[in-house]
Order: structure tokens, then C-alpha cells, then sequence
């Protein structure tokens, strides 16, 4: 549909009375003639609509002359431009242009195109996470040596990281000292987060380590009290209730359960979100402030450094094709599957920094809720881990408990009144 604004201001040439020197030619019949052109009035636009093609008004100006022919009869109220010295003149100039409907509807289209890119990156933030945890799984089954999986997992997102930076794929950050300094405790909790999630999945099934994890928010309230002040409502000590019953109901249910996996599930819980609340911390400086994905590409350089002596020295060199071999692995396999993982790991993780550029916290934690129902479903199909209705009652109300949590975290306390 196109539309036009038009609008139309013509002016009135009053002719100043001159004495002809003809008596007769005053009453004579003139003809339309062509004038020079008038002066123009510019309407930027009307109605959000811009004027651009042209078309003038001419003068009209009128005399009520007799002829002494009969032939003519009323033809002495005919009406004609008369001939106006130049400069004298002022008319009006119309322009109208119409509205494309690619414009009406590049609104709507760019909208579609954001909700696809959008529904695009939760799947592929899924997807990395189910393939992370299936392959990551695979791999400490057969070699449980978690600080060295963990390791390579920071190996491979370090060359990632110098990848993106070294071919402008992303843009690569001048880093101070003073950054770095802000910046190493958020790399240690990352790293023992971490290192803890893997030595779970280790111990206990996938399914468990991520209902334990979903405790999360529960240490999130508990250190944003203590070290941020930020006391919580009484909407969001009620949604932790089923949280911490339904993990409490799972836990006493799980047929692969030992304390080993379930502290170190937690342990990841609370590493996890005190890097949380560290960002919260360092992130306040705005002169000093990193977007999310460069402060991840960052924190991954430097756990790739600090878990480095540590794997040494606790596991030694055990990932080299010789001594898997050995052990009586396959070296092409475990190789295979632990760079898989690797990927996915930094994948996901990289993806999930995406979204939060693009949506609320809230809704970001809301679909962080379902990536672990996601997770705990595929992984339980997979592996056929033996699940009781026990198990998955917990699971469920600590999972919904999550979700509760996400949606009354809006709620805002009212102000108190003097």
C-alpha cells in the first residue's frame, strides 16, 4: 500500500491597476501563456511523509470585461494567467513522494529476524551442553583423571580465544595490570568451578551432578547477602524451599549416589557463584568494564595457566598417547571424544554470554532452568541411568523450584515509608 501527502497552499495574485496605452487591449482575450518559473515554498515533510515531485499553481486572476462582439458573450469571465514581471510572482510547489511497503514492513521483518537469531542461539546452547556432558562423561569413565580433562578443556578454549583475537574474529582488549589483578580471583573460582563439575561427573551420573547443581541459586542468595548486601525477599527465601527438599528427596534416591560426587557438585555450586558475585564486583568499575565474552576469553587464558602446574603436579603427564596406550585405552577415541568435549565446553559457554547480551537475566536464567531439564532428560536416555519415581519426584520439584526462583527474582521490594 503506498501513501501520499499532499498539500496545497495556493496564493492569490493581486495585479497592481496600470493605464494601457491600448484602451482596447485591456478587454481583449489573453491567451494561457507560459511565465518564468516561480518562487517555491519547501515542505520538508508532511505527516511523516517527504515532498519531492513538483507541480505548480499558476495565477489565476479574473476581469469582468465587456466585449463589444455579441459572439462572446460570457467569455469576458474568462480566466487566464496574466503575464507578472519576474520576481513578482509567488506560487506554491507541491511535492509529495509515497511510501514504499518494504518500509512498512522492514519493522516486522527485522523483529522475525531477531526472534529466529534468538531461538537459533538457545538451541545451539542446548545442543553444546548435551553433547559437552555426554562426550565429557565418556571420557572420565574411562580415564578419571578429571584435573587433566579439565585442563585440556582450557587448553583448547585458550587457542580458541587467540584464534578469534589473532584474525579479528572478535575484537582483541588492551588489558592493564590493574585488570588483570581485578581479574585473577574470578579466574581461580572459575577454575576450581570447574575442575569440581568434572570430578562430580566423574563420581555420580550426569543426571545427578546437574539436580545438586541446580542449588545454584541458593548459594547466589546466600553470598550476594554476605558479600553484596543485597538482602532477599521473602518471595525468594519461599522459592528456595523446594529447591533445597527436591535436591534433599533426589539425593536420598540416587542409585549412583557417594559423598565424594555430591560435595564436589556442590563445591562447584559455590565456586560458580562466587564468580558471580566477584563479576557483579569488578563489572561496577565502568571505566575498567569488559563485556561478557571478552572477560570470559580472558579468564579462560589465565585458568589455562594456573591448573597447569597443579595437573602436574597432582596427576602428572598421563594424557600422552603412551601412557594411554598402556593403560590400555583407546588413544584415537579418548582423543577424539576429549576434544569434542573441549569444543562444546567453550561452545556453550560462549554462546550463553550471546544470549545475555540479548536478553534480560531473568529470562536467561529462566532458560539456563530448562537447558538443565534438557540435560538431565538426554543424559538419563543415553546412559539408561536407573531413575525410581523417588528420584524423579525430587528432581522435578527442585527443578520447578529453580524455575519459581527466576520468575520472583522480578519482584521488587516495596520502598519503605518514613
Amino acid at each position: 500500500m503506498q501513501s501520499t501527502a499532499i498539500s496545497f497552499s495556493p496564493s492569490i495574485y493581486l495585479p497592481k491597476h496600470r493605464k494601457p496605452s491600448n484602451p482596447s487591449s485591456f478587454f481583449e482575450f489573453q491567451p494561457l501563456s507560459l511565465y518564468s518559473p516561480p518562487k517555491s515554498v519547501g515542505f520538508g515533510s508532511i505527516n511523516g511523509v517527504s515532498v519531492s515531485s513538483s507541480r505548480r499553481l499558476p495565477i489565476i486572476s479574473c476581469s469582468s470585461s465587456s466585449s463589444s462582439s455579441s459572439s462572446r458573450g460570457n467569455d469576458g469571465w474568462i480566466s487566464g494567467p496574466s503575464p507578472v514581471p519576474e520576481g513578482e510572482s509567488e506560487s506554491v510547489e507541491v511535492r509529495a513522494t509515497s511510501v514504499p511497503e518494504s518500509a512498512e514492513e522492514a519493522p516486522k521483518s527485522k523483529a522475525l529476524a531477531d526472534t529466529l537469531v534468538l531461538g537459533s542461539l538457545f538451541g545451539l546452547w542446548y545442543l553444546f551442553n548435551i553433547y559437552f556432558n555426554i562426550y565429557n562423561k565418556q571420557v572420565l569413565r574411562v580415564f578419571p583423571n578429571p584435573v587433566t580433562v579439565t585442563l585440556v578443556q582450557f587448553a583448547v578454549g585458550t587457542v580458541l580465544v587467540i584464534f578469534m583475537w589473532m584474525f579479528n574474529l572478535y575484537k582483541r582488549p588492551k588489558i592493564s595490570g590493574s585488570q588483570l589483578a581485578a581479574i585473577l580471583p574470578l579466574a581461580v573460582v572459575h577454575t576450581l568451578g570447574n575442575l569440581f563439575t568434572n570430578m562430580s561427573l566423574g563420581k555420580v551420573s550426569v543426571s545427578f551432578t546437574h539436580t545438586i547443581k541446580a542449588m545454584e541459586p541458593f548459594f547466589s542468595v546466600v553470598l550476594s547477602a554476605m558479600f553484596l548486601g543485597e538482602m532477599p525477599t521473602l518471595w525468594v527465601v519461599s522459592s528456595l524451599l523446594p529447591i533445597v527438599g527436591g535436591v534433599a528427596l533426589a539425593s536420598m534416591t540416587e542409585a549412583s549416589f557417594n559423598w565424594a560426587g555430591f560435595w564436589s557438585a556442590m563445591a562447584s555450586n559455590l565456586t560458580n557463584q562466587s564468580r558471580n558475585v566477584l563479576s557483579k564486583k569488578f563489572m561496577v568499575k565502568k571505566e575498567e568494564s569488559l563485556d561478557n565474552i571478552t572477560l570470559f576469553s580472558i579468564i579462560t587464558i589465565m585458568s589455562f595457566i594456573l591448573l597447569t602446574p597443579a595437573a602436574i603436579f597432582m596427576e602428572g603427564v598421563k594424557f600422552t598417547p603412551a601412557y594411554l596406550q598402556s593403560s590400555g585405552l583407546n588413544v584415537r577415541q579418548i582423543y577424539t571424544r576429549s576434544l569434542i568435549a573441549a569444543l562444546c565446553f567453550h561452545a556453550y559457554q560462549q554462546v550463553s554470554y550471546m544470549i545475555l547480551q540479548r536478553v534480560s537475566p531473568v529470562t536467561h536464567s529462566v532458560g539456563n532452568c530448562v537447558k538443565r531439564v534438557v540435560v538431565i532428560v538426554t543424559s538419563v536416555l543415553f546412559f539408561r541411568s536407573p531413575v525410581s519415581p523417588i528420584n524423579s519426584l525430587g528432581t522435578g520439584v527442585a527443578l520447578a523450584g529453580v524455575f519459581l526462583y527466576s520468575r520472583v527474582k522480578r519482584i521488587k521490594p516495596k520502598p519503605k515509608t518514613a
